[in-house]
């Protein structure tokens, strides 16, 4: 395994991470949950990635089980959280001092820890001051109960307009983002934040690199029962990502992969891993198996070169254009 600095903090986080997004507490049941978690954690991995949104506070129930049970050492993983939907109610949503400050003692019993080691404003409140939240993650952390605080699916002025609240007050700032980021979505990594990773060295835990499965080619003939995508709530994705020039460009990356004698899966991990603007690329498994192939995707990184990039390119059709300052 590879390990890289998250941002310019200290802290080291495996360059494959392991989230629970959709599947614990709804596709996999315990046994599962447990034999990917443990796969993940003997090959190097030790970022786990969740929230409370999760299928509403079980993933994080599932997750803090398994994590007490295998009592590894507090100080070979990092665990994440994230906070906005907390339920229904006025004061259960959103970034107030209030919500940031119970969400976080709700993470905390649910996966049985006894910090966070980093704590996502799972998306912006426009509805709460910067500054109200950026002093509520400023005092968990000055009281021990997070490590690290970021941001996810903000925009860079979002992010900056955090930052410099900090700075002005002497606090501390968030540290990392946590965007989508594959194969065919990259702008707003690769454009919106160019300038939070050169002026503030901001790290970026990506998700979806496989696009919710699509990169993996099992779509190209259809929605396989009992997919990601067949899933009620996901609808949205297949309505976005889910095209015939989606699904053809993929099924010309399938060649390369044939070509490279990987899969189709591992290259598009590895595309996103070559990034040197991404810390660590969050995967997910329904199964075992589906983990041990994304572990590969490390010794992929070494078959991209300039040539085999090149024609990824080409075949994307949709690499973003940095603006002239």
């Amino acid at each position: 395994m590879e390990y890289r600095r998250l941002g310019k903090s200290g802290l080291q986080v495996s360059a494959l991470s392991f989230g629970s997004w959709v599947t614990f507490g709804n596709q996999v049941d315990m046994k599962v949950a447990k034999s990917c978690m443990h796969c993940a954690y003997d090959n190097g991995i030790n970022f786990f990635d969740n929230a409370e949104v999760y299928a509403k506070g079980q993933s994080e129930i599932v997750m803090g089980k398994i994590l007490k049970d295998a009592a590894w050492q507090r100080d070979s993983f990092v665990v994440s959280s994230k906070v906005f939907w907390g339920g229904e109610l006025p004061n259960q949503r959103g970034l107030s001092r209030k919500h940031v400050v119970e969400a976080c003692h709700a993470a905390l019993n649910r996966l049985q820890v006894d910090y966070l080691d980093l704590f996502y404003c799972h998306r912006p409140d426009r509805n709460t001051p910067m500054e109200e939240t950026v002093w509520a993650m400023h005092n968990l952390i000055q009281q021990g109960k997070v490590l690290y605080w970021g941001t996810s699916e903000w925009s860079a002025q979002e992010i900056q307009e955090a930052i410099m609240v900090a700075r002005v007050n002497n606090l501390i700032a968030p540290i990392v983002e946590q965007p989508q980021y594959n194969m065919l979505v990259r702008k707003k990594l690769e454009v919106e934040y160019h300038k939070l990773f050169t002026e503030y060295g901001y790290g970026t835990t990506i998700w979806s690199p496989l696009a919710s499965g699509i990169l993996t080619g099992k779509y190209n003939d259809g929605i396989p029962k009992g997919s990601r995508l067949a899933m009620d709530d996901m609808k949205w994705i297949r309505e976005k990502m889910l095209t015939d020039a989606n699904i053809k460009k993929v099924k010309k990356l399938g060649q390369i992969a044939k070509v490279l004698n990987v899969s189709t899966a591992n290259l598009a991990i590895a595309w996103c891993l070559k990034n040197p603007n991404v810390s660590t690329v969050i995967t997910g498994a329904t199964k075992q198996k589906q983990l041990e192939e994304n572990l590969q995707s490390i010794d992929v990184m070494n078959l991209l070169d300039d040539a085999a990039i090149l024609e990824i390119e080409n075949i994307l059709d949709n690499k973003p254009v940095l603006p002239t300052y």
